[in-house]
């Protein structure tokens, strides 16, 4: 006689803080300074890491400019990298010794990788500046998206959308302009200091992949990201500087001049110490599109300070072509915006077909 018993299957869908590897935690915490700012609200975090950021950078590219104004310091940037790195170095350390779980949980293998980008990014970026106007070496950092773009078309067979090509070609149009301005209105403007940014550009574009897969992977703190990448970097590049032979002629030039060197570089490596600090907590919290869209707005105000407060020639095809590359961040930005609103219609329709899923297989069997 057949039973008339009811069988169910049970479907047991697992949380979203949930992990699939035991010894990982879900991100649930974001320190900034030993403090936990997922104690407050989603709305208060986002303006605590705005104003950090913003405040934090603006004194960091004045001061970066200010000691590259020193007469005879232009050759020195790797140097000026490596206490930067020391500094920085020295304060994760200390961050991370102020927390009670200072167990590693990123592998030795990516942070050097994480290293490396670093020092390249930095390196090239505060060498280009003995080549470059700060606002032309700043208006390049905006157009990260070119490079990464390139790589996506050449290494992972991407394929982008008509706003993301737009946006690279404003992008690159603006900077063609503006780099042409440039070299027509300041006598020292040397080519070299544009190869030295487009190299920090590809390996900055590379980074900030790199970083955000790694802290979500292993739910490491902005701490540890900051402590191993920048202690593993002073070691390239001691051993890079000693290597050349460059490391003793700006010792001894930086020697001479203690307080523009070293005194600015103490402050000039706080503000960006603290500065990457609430990026990487920007990024952890709310994602590396509104990181991005963040970092951006705060470089347009730095090069206006730059132009009111160091005394530089200007001419308006400066305005025009910053203009058109903001037109290309925009483009890019909507460009994620729409494609952050398909994948929330996705997410939506996925939930209302695990439901009926879930429904069927509760029936009779």
């Amino acid at each position: 006689m057949e039973s008339n018993s009811r069988k169910y299957v049970s479907i047991i869908v697992p949380q979203r803080n949930e992990s699939v590897l035991p010894h990982i935690k879900a991100v649930d915490h974001v320190y900034v300074l030993g403090i936990d700012l997922s104690k407050f609200s989603q709305t208060l975090q986002f303006f605590i890491c705005l104003a950090g950021v913003f405040v934090f950078y603006l004194i960091y590219g004045y001061l970066q400019e200010l000691i590259f104004s020193l007469k005879g310091f232009k050759p020195f940037g790797w140097y000026l990298t490596l206490v930067q790195f020391g500094y920085y170095s020295l304060f994760g350390l200390f961050e991370l010794k102020l927390k009670q779980d200072k167990k590693r949980r990123i592998p030795l293998r990516t942070y050097a990788v994480v290293a490396f980008l670093t020092v390249a990014t930095m390196g090239l970026s505060n060498t280009s500046l003995g080549y470059l106007n700060y606002p032309t070496q700043v208006i390049f950092k905006c157009c990260k998206l070119i490079p990464v773009m390139i790589g996506g078309v050449l290494i992972q067979g991407k394929r982008y959308n008509v706003f993301d090509v737009c946006a690279a070609m404003c992008m690159s149009a603006g900077l063609v302009w503006f780099t042409l301005a440039d070299s027509k209105i300041t006598p020292n403007f040397d080519l070299t200091g544009v190869m030295f940014i487009m190299f920090a550009l590809c390996a900055d574009a590379a980074i900030g992949n790199v970083q955000e897969k790694a802290m979500k992977t292993y739910s490491a703190s902005n701490s540890e990201m900051v402590l191993y990448s920048y202690s593993i970097g002073f070691i390239y590049l001691l051993l890079g500087l000693g290597f050349t032979g460059n490391l003793q002629m700006a010792f001894t030039f930086c020697y001479q001049h203690p307080l523009q060197t070293y005194g600015y570089a103490l402050i000039f490596s706080t503000s960006g110490y603290l500065g990457i600090s609430f990026v990487l907590a920007l990024i952890k919290t709310f994602g590396a599109l509104l990181a991005v869209t963040v970092t951006t707005c705060r470089k347009a105000l730095t090069i206006v300070l730059s132009f009111l407060v160091f005394t530089k020639p200007f001419t308006v095809h400066y305005l025009w072509s910053g203009l058109v590359v903001v037109l290309g961040i925009v483009l890019n930005v909507y460009s994620k915006k729409s494609d952050v609103l398909n994948c929330s219609n996705l997410l939506k329709l996925l939930k209302v077909s695990s439901v009926k899923l879930v429904k069927g297989y509760s029936q009779t069997v």
